[in-house]
């Protein structure tokens, strides 16, 4: 099937699309954090690509605007590769002594990095689980009604709280939500990106997990992104993004690969949801995490907020080109020549040395986001290249 490319006098429908595209996220989130990951494979997979009707971009962002699935379950893989050493360490840690092991907030950061492979199912918005498997150890989030439960099986701890913030009732937005994690996140926040500046196309179709679906391409226009292209593939029939690759302008694999290895659309059963922590479970309740976890610890002395340690945020440009830029109200990272000595040569080791009519500074990059920190302690951070973020600080001047 041919593409299709997107017609620019249609922008502000692509923007209304956008905004209807938020309901089509299966309620998947437990504690208030959206912890189901749908899905990864390396590629689209199938015998062929299925012969469907044509459709536009525009018609294909309805659909998934549209999509209302509330009942799933599936066998899933993550696979995030930014270029930055494994997050997570593998399950079975044991913890530590700053809290739980079980303890979701933390544990689910290990999807990050490497390669996951997950079974989630959800029946409703109080009725979710996921399941993170490591070779004989498994990890669970359950959350039925009210309970929230998290199980580490290597470590035999359980993580315990009432849902008592209406999750449900907010659409399952949580504090975690800024990190999106399922394919339905994930295009989400890349259609939010569907202006101006953005090339949105139907490439064509291909088969996900046994299901005919219709691919979106979406490609920036501007230049300096470090994003090459996203490519969601859409399920034909239920309009559920079953699929979603990020692949970066230098090439090389995909940044982050999200997307069903299985999945079936009946309703899970009863079972799948109940949960009672097996004997001698170490159990965590969530109320005592809080009050010891060591997000409290980080906090500066004096009790003051985090956040006013960064002096005026700004956002820079716009669309795929936009850049975050903000003063930590400090000095910028020790050099070689500064008293810091070893740790001066360490930090940069790990970043490029630059310069230009800002003054100088070290960028530290992935594969996917860069940041410029100076020596007079601003920081500029986008999914930009590396000249990008000199340009911007070069104009901050």
């Amino acid at each position: 099937m041919a593409p299709y490319e997107s017609d620019d006098n249609t922008n502000e429908d692509l923007r209304t699309g956008r905004r209807k595209a938020a309901r089509y996220v299966v309620p998947v989130a437990v504690l208030g954090v959206a912890a189901a990951t749908i899905g990864l494979v390396p590629a689209f997979a199938g015998s062929g690509d299925p012969d469907l009707p044509d459709i536009t971009a525009q018609q294909l962002i309805e659909k998934i605007a549209a999509s209302d699935v509330q009942q799933l379950s599936g066998t899933v893989k993550i696979s995030t590769d930014l270029g930055l050493p494994n997050l997570g360490g593998g399950m079975g840690g044991g913890g530590d002594d700053s809290g739980s092991s079980a303890d979701p907030t933390s544990k689910l950061l290990e999807l990050a990095s490497g390669t996951h492979t997950l079974r989630v199912a959800s029946d409703g918005e109080d009725k979710q689980k996921l399941s993170l498997l490591d070779k004989a150890a498994e990890y669970s989030v359950i959350h039925n009604g009210d309970e929230v439960w998290a199980y580490d099986s290597a470590s035999n701890e359980a993580y315990h709280m009432k849902d008592s913030s209406g999750a449900a009732e907010k659409g399952t937005k949580g504090k975690a939500d800024d990190v999106p994690a399922t394919p339905g996140e994930l295009a989400e926040e890349a259609l939010k990106a569907a202006d101006d500046t953005t090339s949105v196309t139907v490439d064509g179709t291909a088969q996900v997990a046994g299901r005919d679906a219709y691919k979106l391409l979406i490609k920036p226009k501007t230049s300096g992104s470090t994003v090459g292209a996203i490519s969601i593939a859409v399920d034909s029939k239920t309009g559920l993004p079953l699929k979603f690759t990020l692949t970066p302008a230098s090439g090389g694999a995909a940044v982050i690969d999200a997307g069903f290895t299985k999945v079936d659309f009946s309703k899970p059963a009863a079972s799948t949801f109940d949960f009672s922590p097996p004997k001698g479970t170490k159990v965590t309740e969530g109320d005592e995490a809080k009050a010891e976890g060591p997000a409290d610890r980080a906090q500066p002395k004096g009790g003051e907020d985090l956040g006013e340690e960064f002096q005026g945020l700004n956002v820079i440009g716009e669309g795929w080109s936009s850049i975050a830029q903000f003063d930590t109200g400090g000095e910028g990272m020790p050099s070689e020549s500064s008293d810091a000595g070893d740790a001066g040569r360490f930090l940069d080791s790990l970043g490029d040395h630059v310069t230009g009519k800002f003054g100088s500074g070290t960028v530290f990059s992935t594969r996917l986001v860069n940041a410029l920190i100076t020596d007079d302690g601003k920081v500029y951070a986008g999914a930009v290249t590396k000249d990008a973020l000199v340009k911007a600080a070069n104009a901050a001047k």
